[in-house]
This record gives structure tokens, C-alpha cells and sequence, in this order.
């Protein structure tokens, strides 16, 4: 039988991680890719598969009318004791969104699409809920990078935290977006700080009372280095290296 993500793994996973402070964010590149292509102010956004709502309490305090939607009860429990602004929390099912067509301006989703083994009828469901000229942001792990490698090893023997899990390239994402009628605007990359490998090892620790910092500090020259070096990586090498990718498109 083939593996998948149940709902059943979240359930762990968020009741397992009900210190908000113990859980990674998205380094705001979802606010910031947003605002490349929209403003938030005034705008009706909803995050699918919200998990912390972090990035939806963010856009609520730009003024933006915010839902964040999840169908586990302990990510649900998460945000209600957790975020600070006026979001609408609600429980439901990514493949059939409580919304009537036509209902944002915004929907956008951050370690989602990659769950899903039919990512098209996700894809689908969030244009039907999106007003014609609205942005759908996807943000997913990308194909080329050592996280898949260690991922598919988890998975072959069942120690993937989500039971199943896919990846994208860059490409791959933007001819799926393409294939659902919608215009890409573009397509970014990002590595996670810290990297994943220190994550993971510190998740591991604290299953055993060790509780490592979440960010580990070095002297700023080195973080000021290692940015110079990536502004003169070219922007395809750099989105098919770098541990996510995500796409901004647009409803037709």
C-alpha cells in the first residue's frame, strides 16, 4: 500500500509542538514574495493548511480581512491560544474549501501541495475560491536538494513525520500552476536559516530534554559573506538549489 499523509500525523505533529515558540516560520518570505506582486491592505486572504497561522496573524496586522484554515484539531487549538490579530480560524478540508466561489483575493499555502498525491484537485479548489484577477502563492520543498534524499529515507522506513511527501522544481511547479489555468508572475527560492539539518537534529533533541537555541549565532560578518555570495548565484541556478521553492500566479 502506498504511503500518504493522514490527518492522523498532524494531530502528532501540532500536539506535539504546542510552544509556538518551538516552531520554525516561514523567515517572512511569504509577506515579502506577496508584496512583490499585491498589496495586503484591505484584501480577503485565506492560508489552506495553516498549521501555526503565523503567516496569517502577519497579514492580518497589515490590514488584510484574514482566514486560516486546517482540518486538525491541535493546529486549530495552536492558533487560537497563539496568534495576536483578528483572524478567522476555521476547521475544514482542503478539497472542498467552506467558501463560496469567487470569495478572496489571496489564498496561499506554505508545506501543503507537497502532502498531496493529487495536487491538481488542490490546485483546482483554490482557484474556485479566488476572484478572477486574485494571487495564489505556493511554497513547497524543491526537488534538487538533500532534503529529498534524507526525506525519501524516513519515508521507506515510516519515520517521515507526515507519512508521505513529495517535491517540486521550480519548472515542475510553474507548469502545474499553468496546467490549472492560471498566469504565473514568478517563481522564487529560499533556504531555510538555520538549515534543515540543524532543525531536524534539534527536534531530535528535545525528545530527549536537550534543548539546543533555535537560531544559532555567528559573528555578522559571515551572515553579511554568505549574502554577498548569494546575490551573484543567478536567479535559476539559485531557485533549483535552494531548499524551497514557491510560485506566485494569477486567475485569469
Amino acid at each position: 500500500m502506498a504511503r500518504s499523509s493522514e490527518k492522523k500525523h498532524w494531530d502528532e505533529f501540532w500536539a506535539a509542538s504546542q510552544a509556538i515558540d518551538d516552531v520554525y516560520g516561514t523567515d517572512d518570505r511569504i509577506l515579502d514574495n506577496l508584496e512583490r506582486w499585491s498589496r495586503v491592505d484591505g484584501l480577503r486572504v485565506l492560508e489552506v493548511g495553516a498549521g501555526t497561522g503565523r503567516d496569517t496573524d502577519t497579514l492580518a496586522s497589515r490590514n488584510a480581512t484574514a482566514y486560516a484554515l486546517d482540518y486538525s484539531e491541535e493546529s486549530l487549538s495552536l492558533m487560537k491560544n497563539s496568534l495576536r490579530n483578528a483572524v478567522i480560524i476555521t476547521c475544514g478540508d482542503a478539497l472542498a474549501l467552506p467558501f463560496c466561489d469567487e470569495s478572496f483575493d489571496v489564498v496561499f499555502h506554505q508545506g501543503l501541495l507537497e502532502h498531496f498525491r493529487n495536487p491538481a484537485d488542490l490546485l483546482d479548489e483554490n482557484v474556485r475560491v479566488l476572484k478572477k484577477g486574485g494571487i495564489v502563492l505556493v511554497d513547497v520543498p524543491q526537488r534538487y536538494h538533500y532534503y529529498t534524499v534524507l526525506k525519501h529515507i524516513l519515508i521507506v522506513f515510516g519515520k517521515w513525520f507526515a507519512g508521505w511527501e513529495t517535491e517540486f522544481s521550480a519548472r515542475e511547479l510553474r507548469e502545474l500552476l499553468e496546467s490549472r489555468g492560471l498566469q504565473v508572475l514568478g517563481t522564487y527560492g529560499h533556504n531555510l536559516c538555520p538549515p534543515i539539518w540543524y532543525r531536524g537534529f534539534r527536534r531530535l533533541c528535545l525528545r530527549i530534554g536537550l534543548r539546543l537555541p533555535m537560531f544559532r549565532r555567528g559573528p555578522r560578518f559571515i551572515a553579511r559573506g554568505w549574502r554577498a555570495l548569494r546575490s551573484l548565484v543567478p536567479k535559476g541556478i539559485y531557485e533549483n538549489t535552494a531548499m524551497v521553492v514557491g510560485c506566485i500566479a494569477r486567475k485569469k
